[in-house]
């Protein structure tokens, strides 16, 4: 499936990493359970941290709330302790209770100490409102679908329309998952930071490609099409090997509002923007060992080109968002067209 690149449009002047995806961060893998027929469009997609158990190796994390517009768990416990120590699920809004629930089980089974020897967890989940193109009422996600995409993750993984993002819409288009890397070359070594999105959030005519007023020229043409209010949302995921610490990951991933505002976004009162990052380069062990924790991190005048890497990865990935989605039909009939159709229906180029 062609992505933005496809089309002559590159993004920023960093390098990317080997897949350009968020998995580019070795031992980040991604997957999906994807739901659609009918009025069902809707799904899960998981973010898996590393290969190892997290509850026992937790990571650094760090969230940021661009726009509170969202129903997001998980985020206190990790703002006040700094860590992760779940996989990463995200789905529709009126699925995240079921999405807790199945991860909750997922990590018991995996970690028979919690709530007997040791404390409990803390799920992470994220949700965006699919509600057009989807029944959202109707809660089709069960456990078994957010099951799923847990244990059946890759590095290699689908974009558009798929998981979490089936019945997603962006720029008044078409949206769902979309993912992109950048490398961050320092004097001690290359690092790799990458970034998932769930797309949905924007109107048509704000939609702006490397600086080119995309959206403009197409609403032109749709003069018929009237633009909903944008009360969407956006999650984006941000993974990275940078070594940082918590306070330097927040200031990183603060700055995907430029990624996001690059394409057009005008982060409107009714479309909640999430931001969740991890950084795999320390493992924080759950039990006491009796000895000093080390951690190494960045010297703050390093930390611009984690600044570029994210603001360039995180505008990538919305717009491989869009260009890899396909039609789709859902609730009432309803539908959007994709950015693909739309660039070939009237004839305009993304460069």
């Amino acid at each position: 499936m062609k992505r933005i690149r496809d089309y002559g449009v590159t993004v920023g002047r960093l390098k990317t990493g080997e897949r350009n995806k968020i998995t580019d961060v070795k031992g980040v893998t991604v997957g999906h359970h994807t739901l659609k027929e009918g009025e069902c469009q809707t799904g899960v997609t998981a973010i898996l941290p590393h290969q190892g158990n997290v509850f026992r190796e937790k990571l650094i994390a760090s969230s940021h709330v661009i726009n509170g517009f969202g129903k997001t768990m998980g985020t206190i416990q990790m703002q006040e302790l700094g860590t992760l120590e779940t996989p990463i699920v995200l789905t529709n809004t009126l699925s995240i209770g079921t999405a807790a629930d199945s991860l909750i089980e997922y990590m018991l089974e995996h970690n028979p100490e919690i709530g007997r020897t040791t404390g409990t967890v803390n799920p992470v989940v994220g949700e965006c409102n699919d509600m057009v193109l989807n029944d959202i009422r109707a809660q089709f996600v069960d456990k078994n679908h957010v099951r799923s995409a847990l244990t059946e993750t890759t590095s290699d993984f689908e974009e558009g329309c798929i998981g979490a993002g089936a019945g997603m819409l962006c720029y008044s288009m078409k949206g769902g998952i979309g993912s992109s890397s950048r490398l961050i070359e320092l004097s001690h070594g290359v690092y790799t930071l990458g970034v998932l999105v769930l797309t949905n959030f924007g109107l048509l005519s704000d939609l702006s490609v490397n600086g080119k007023p995309v959206g403009r020229e197409l609403a032109h043409h749709l003069t018929e099409a009237k633009e909903a209010r944008d009360k969407g949302s956006v999650m984006v995921i941000v993974a990275t090997d940078l070594p940082v610490t918590e306070r330097q990951l927040n200031r990183i991933i603060k700055r995907s509002v430029t990624g996001l505002s690059r394409t057009g976004s005008m982060i409107t009162t009714g479309s909640g923007e999430v931001v969740i990052g991890f950084s795999t380069a320390t493992r924080i062990p759950h039990e006491q060992t009796g000895a000093l924790l080390k951690a190494s991190f960045i010297h703050e005048e390093e930390i611009d080109e984690a600044f570029r890497a994210i603001s360039e990865a995180t505008e990538e990935a919305v717009l491989n968002s869009m260009v890899t989605a396909t039609p789709t039909i859902g609730r009432d009939r309803n539908e959007r067209p994709t950015l693909p159709h739309l660039l070939e229906k009237y004839q305009v180029s993304l460069t």
